[in-house]
């Protein structure tokens, strides 16, 4: 397998498709990530679902205001006009359509758009949280994974094997390979590594690749 992207460069890869303005939930863990990848002139207003709206990084180490973290328990900050509102509005806000995109990892995304990412089976965690609300809730949903598993099983699949978190909720996935759309019920590849032929990305997916239309080159900076 060629050189793959890393976590903070595939990162950087979705925050290029933020529009200025928008209303943006980030999934905990890698996909908050995203927020520090901004491009420059536009700004997005990042949504958590514990109840705080515009709030901004995370604080040099030591002046953590642990009153102040994001649904992760991560420290953050806040920007100018910035809200706390109670955790059942914050869940108003994303049942009521609100938000513009939800970025989340994934165990697995199907060909038909459906998600796993809650669960690995029965050891997994308890519940699917707020994810659930979240995929079915915003406008769009994307998601950012490495493009397969760490013992290289394909993590793009014809259908979820695991507990699912939201059905046909996905359009975009970014990968450590490829940034491929989910159109019609298949995946449709959009861009892919340079160094990496279609056969090489086609064995590392679980499911047909269709290509319609020019394939561009997934070109990052070094971070």
């Amino acid at each position: 397998m060629t050189a793959k992207l890393t976590n903070n460069q595939i990162a950087w890869r979705a925050a290029q498709d933020i529009t200025d303005g928008a209303y943006v939930n980030l999934g905990i863990g890698f996909p908050e990530k995203v927020a520090q990848y901004q491009p420059p002139g536009r700004e997005a207003i990042f949504h958590t679902e514990n109840g705080i709206l515009n709030f901004g990084e995370a604080p040099p180490q030591g002046e953590e205001d642990w009153d102040l973290i994001n649904a992760g328990k991560r420290p953050v900050t806040l920007k100018p006009g910035a809200s706390f509102f109670h955790h059942a509005d914050s869940f108003a806000m994303v049942r009521g359509g609100h938000l513009d995109v939800a970025i989340l990892g994934a165990y697995e995304v199907a060909e038909n758009g459906d998600l796993a990412n809650w669960s690995t089976g029965p050891k997994g965690v308890p519940a699917v949280g707020g994810a659930m609300d979240l995929v079915h809730g915003a406008k769009r949903v994307a998601v950012i994974t490495d493009h397969v598993t760490k013992d290289g099983k394909p993590k793009l699949v014809k259908r979820c094997t695991l507990p699912l978190t939201g059905v046909g909720c996905v359009t975009r996935v970014y990968t450590s390979l490829a940034v491929i759309d989910i159109e019609g019920g298949r995946f449709v590849l959009r861009e892919k590594l340079p160094s990496l032929s279609l056969d090489a990305l086609q064995a590392a997916t679980g499911a047909e690749l269709l290509v319609s239309g020019p394939v561009i080159d997934l070109i990052v900076p070094e971070l």
